[in-house]
């Protein structure tokens, strides 16, 4: 099935029953999974879904169906549904699809789609899992049990076509491994986690290691206690600092500036941090799991630096949001085919520094590395973060016992601008959000 021919064929029928813009968003999906624990597999599950999102704009009027119905009449029905919505709706000068100027010419992507995931055999994924589970037992004998291991690829493609002009597709991979054992000594239980998110199976850690550095977190957090309140200098560990990361793109999404209900909207052009910080969300980043050709609108995805060397520099928009705060889309509208498009980011990392992530440690006489925080992190809003962390004491530049029942404060201005050190291991671990290591001036570590 030629399913950009499809998309168009939606959106000329939209124009026809009177639509004055209409754009048709199809995404077409397959996923596998399976769960192992105790050497059984546990759940194994496969799905499909495809479907068409159409949105119009009838006299300033915007109107937004859905099916998942392929057939000629299936596909009428919605169009002529979104037309009939938009007649019924409140007008807003602001609604509009983007135009020519903003659909432009599309960068260069790369290859996104690896047919070797899309090619797995079921029996990969419960071996890989397997596997990951063995090695995580044989490497400490602390382990006893896993909460869960599981594997997974996913296969999606999206085709997009607008009255506009914008057309096209695409079609990527991702596959994953996750691992989280559980481990005990003398009445202490303790958790870790690792895990591993690509495109590409050959990039995919291997899952003896997965399996291994996850009992390696699970059992150095054994014997973990509170340290008393103190201010000092704080470390975050790659998946703490990537969390991080995500309160800042969300203070700097362009509609809650627009709204000033972001802590970074009066600070445009200001310098925050210091030159060794740079916060970049790229949709073009090669082989990065967010990496696309066009955004959910069909505008082609750039490279936007949220922090340039420590100066805010910009804010993400989509192309409705951006008309309202007289801006220009940055390419970073995300939907799924069931829902309008809002702001999202594409690749988000903090560019990666020079300094090992054992040089910064080893440059701090008494402080905190954190492992793993635990609640919401910051507030976009007011920029005041308060979370759990649990992590491990540094002593004299070396880690020495494991900390929990913490808490970690402090502000996102003041956080920005007391990072002092970034290190040079970026990871993307979990997904499309990426950080090294985070060293901070000082934080408030509340405990006993």
């Amino acid at each position: 099935m030629n399913y950009e021919q499809l998309a168009k064929k939606v959106v000329q029928r939209a124009v026809k029953k009177g639509a004055k813009q209409a754009e048709a968003y199809l995404e077409v999906g397959r996923n596998s999974s399976v769960r192992v624990r105790e050497g059984q597999i546990e759940d194994l599950t496969e799905a499909t879904s495809k479907g068409l999102g159409i949105r119009v704009i009838v006299k300033d009027r915007l109107g937004f169906a859905y099916t998942s119905d392929f057939t000629p009449a299936g596909l009428e029905r919605v169009a002529d549904l979104a037309v009939q919505l938009a007649e019924a709706a409140a007008p807003n000068k602001l609604n509009g699809l983007p135009g020519a100027k903003d659909l432009g010419k599309r960068g260069d992507t790369g290859i996104l789609f690896d047919p070797k995931v899309a090619n797995l055999p079921g029996d990969w994924k419960i071996q890989a899992a397997l596997e990951a589970e063995r090695a995580g037992r044989a490497q400490d004998t602390r382990v006893v049990t896993f909460d869960s291991v599981s594997a997974g690829d996913f296969v999606a493609e999206v085709y997009l076509a607008s009255s506009e002009g914008a057309s096209g597709g695409y079609s990527g991979t991702y596959v994953y491994l996750v691992a989280v054992p559980v481990a005990s000594q003398d009445g202490q239980l303790q958790t870790g986690y690792w895990l591993d998110y690509k495109r590409f199976l050959d990039d995919l850690e291997s899952p003896e290691s997965i399996g291994r550095e996850a009992t390696k977190r699970a059992v150095r957090m054994l014997g973990a206690k509170p340290v008393k309140t103190q201010q000092v200098p704080v470390v975050f560990d790659p998946l703490v600092a990537a969390s991080f990361v995500g309160n800042l793109s969300q203070a700097a999404n362009g509609n809650a500036v627009y709204q000033q209900s972001s802590v970074l909207a009066p600070h445009l052009g200001k310098r925050l941090a210091g030159k060794h910080v740079t916060l970049v969300d790229d949709g073009l980043l090669p082989r990065g799991l967010a990496t696309a050709p066009f955004d959910g609108e069909g505008v082609p995805t750039r490279r936007t630096p949220i922090l340039d060397q420590g100066v805010l520099s910009g804010f993400l928009y989509d192309a409705f949001t951006a008309r309202k705060a007289k801006a220009r889309t940055t390419g970073n509208a995300s939907r799924g085919y069931s829902a309008l498009p809002g702001i999202g980011t594409t690749n988000l990392y903090l560019e990666k520094g020079t300094k090992t992530p054992e040089e910064l440690i080893r440059e701090v006489p008494q402080g905190l590395y954190v492992t793993a925080l635990l609640g919401h992190g910051a507030d976009p809003v007011s920029g005041d973060m308060s979370c759990g962390a649990n992590g491990l004491w540094i002593e004299n530049g070396e880690l020495t016992h494991p900390v929990q029942e913490v808490t970690v404060a402090g502000h996102l201005l003041q956080m920005l601008k007391d990072v002092d050190a970034v290190g040079s291991d970026l990871q993307f671990r979990g997904g499309s959000v990426g950080a090294p290591t985070v060293r901070f001036r000082q934080l408030t570590v509340s405990g006993a």
